[in-house]
């Protein structure tokens, strides 16, 4: 049982999440523990010490590093691998409060799902993939969990960060996409909130950097429907009004979309229990007005955003430099940090290459490449 100390005269953990939350919700106390059993602590629950964890992280703090779409050199207004994983944190949260599910555990599967990304974005994975075709590949998601398994090491009981199983299961869930599992309510969610998240900012981006504009975003259903509203709101709104608006509304429109179609379908069940849900392959899900929306949208970013030519170029270049790196570091030996090295022995100098070039920030990947350039001339 999870308890604090009976002088504080607090609630137990158990008593506030019974008070608080839905039948449905994950509870600590169905936790499945970790890997390493340590001693449960006085007034933080499982998922809140895992939230701790992946926040005091090094893998953490490096996503500030990690381009998100665009990169340091088109400016400083656009998100970054670490800001969008705050904004999915606080939509996800607010999601959760909601439909009552755990609010700890969504933050600290929310904190930690894109813990794994490399430099460069999907460039990079897409690099670091072909590089490591013949030596197992590369994903973002299962090196998140190779990261709080084997490389963060801040304690010296156990490696890794030891988080619960149910941290580790969100992220193998998507790690293992076709996988026939319908993971937890509070998963689920979190990836809800990722395309949320994703959609809005990338878009916000997109205009702010002048790859798109308003008017190309007003021929769509869904954003121009909301530019409509907006303006008829704020009939003198400047384009920086309505881009910020249009931003904002994205994201109210589906969480809202999401919590009211969710709502309903949950009326008409009766869980007792997370794992109810699980078996009963319960999914969260939009309207399938708002589904259809979001595509179109998405393949409008696709096509006019993601594949623009000057990000093609960013992406070339990128992969270009981790392509480069990867073989100097691969036929160099000894030329790895100490503990790098040592990882030679267990996993083979290529992937130990892959987990080095897939830590490093953007700003450091160029710092590298210009070093190990300049030292070959």
């Amino acid at each position: 049982m999870n308890t604090v100390t009976g002088a504080m005269g607090l609630m137990t953990i158990d008593q506030r999440e019974e008070a608080i939350l839905a039948p449905y919700a994950t509870k600590s106390r169905e936790s499945l523990g970790r890997e390493f059993p340590e001693k449960e602590h006085h007034y933080r629950g499982p998922f809140q010490r895992d939230r701790d964890r992946i926040l005091h992280s090094a893998a953490y703090r490096r996503l500030s590093g990690k381009m998100q779409v665009f990169t340091g050199d088109q400016g400083d207004y656009h998100r970054t691998r670490l800001t969008h994983t705050q904004e999915v944190a606080s939509i996800a949260r607010t999601l959760g409060r909601a439909l009552r599910l755990n609010e700890d555990l969504i933050e600290a599967l929310a904190l930690f799902h894109d813990i794994g990304h490399p430099p460069y974005g999907h460039a990079g994975e897409d690099a670091l993939q072909e590089c490591l075709k013949n030596h197992g590949g590369f994903s973002h998601n299962q090196f998140g969990l190779t990261l709080a398994r084997e490389l963060e090491n801040p304690y010296p009981d156990f490696p890794g960060l030891n988080l619960t199983r149910e941290v580790l299961a969100g992220q193998d869930h998507r790690a293992h996409k076709d996988s026939p599992i319908v993971p937890s309510l509070e998963v689920q969610l979190v990836d809800a909130a990722d395309s949320m998240t994703y959609d809005a900012h990338d878009t916000d981006d997109a205009v702010k950097l002048a790859f798109v504009t308003l008017d190309d975003l007003s021929e769509l259903s869904l954003t121009g429907r909301l530019l409509r509203d907006i303006q008829q709101k704020f009939t003198s709104a400047d384009p920086r009004t309505l881009r910020r608006n249009l931003a904002h509304d994205l994201i109210e429109l589906q969480v809202t979309n999401l919590l009211e179609t969710t709502t309903a379908r949950l009326e008409q069940t009766d869980f007792s229990s997370s794992a109810g849900v699980q078996e009963a392959r319960f999914r969260l899900v939009i309207s399938e007005q708002l589904r259809r929306e979001k595509s179109e949208l998405e393949e409008f970013l696709y096509d006019r955003v993601y594949r623009h030519e000057e990000l093609i170029r960013v992406r070339s270049d990128a992969q270009h430099r981790l392509k480069m790196l990867f073989l100097h570091f691969c036929a160099q030996h000894q030329s790895l940090p100490e503990r790098n090295e040592q990882r030679v022995q267990t996993i083979g100098r290529p992937r130990a290459v892959g987990e080095y070039l897939a830590s490093m920030t953007d700003r450091y990947c160029d710092q590298r490449f210009d070093e190990v350039t300049a030292a070959g001339d």
